[in-house]
């Protein structure tokens, strides 16, 4: 039986699985969307299949995105993983994740929660958007520019607007599957 889907999605089965179970699906877990911020980080300027395939290279190489181990990474680490064809074997890339785990560290240390303060820039809950066409959904938003701008105060880096708003869609922060598809008002 043929289901709609968002049009984004190829017909490649693990995309389709990840449209279909995990996009756009409220995640609330601190340590879940530090993972998910730092593989939209990877995904900057190639398409998210390229990372999707790649994803269980980086929770094997980064400590299933364990941030205080990953915190402990040095540059003999990050030359080993250069070496590592499983994952984008970008320097800068590697060594956002790194960086990002010390600013996860360093906000949670301070006793903040960093599911709160992410929701909180769509005010705690799913905002349900009602696009009918790709065409019709943002880049970014003022949400996920207000986003980029306080995860770089904090030190975290590769969150620009375009990739929070990615990720804002990920978590199911922002509902953007589009109103013909089977997903759509599902949660």
């Amino acid at each position: 039986m043929q289901v709609n889907r968002c049009g984004w999605v190829s017909e490649d089965p693990l995309y389709q699985h990840y449209h279909d179970t995990v996009w756009g699906r409220p995640e609330f877990d601190p340590k879940q969307l530090f993972a998910k911020l730092c593989l939209d980080g990877q995904q900057a300027g190639l398409s998210w299949i390229t990372i999707l395939k790649k994803q269980q290279n980086y929770e094997l190489l980064f400590a299933n995105f364990e941030p205080s181990i990953i915190a402990q990474y040095d540059q003999v680490k990050v030359a080993e993983l250069m070496l590592e064809p499983g994952i984008v074997r970008n320097r800068l890339k590697i060594n956002s994740i790194i960086r990002n785990a010390k600013a996860y560290l360093a906000f949670v240390e301070q006793g903040d929660d960093f599911s709160e303060f992410l929701w909180g820039f769509v005010g705690g809950k799913p905002k349900e958007n009602n696009f009918s066409s790709l065409s019709q959904v943002p880049a970014q938003t003022p949400e996920s520019e207000a986003m980029s701008k306080a995860l770089k105060k904090l030190g975290f880096n590769f969150v620009g607007p375009t990739i929070c708003y990615a990720f804002m869609q990920a978590v199911g922060m922002v509902n953007d599957h589009t109103t013909d598809c089977h997903c759509y008002g599902q949660y």
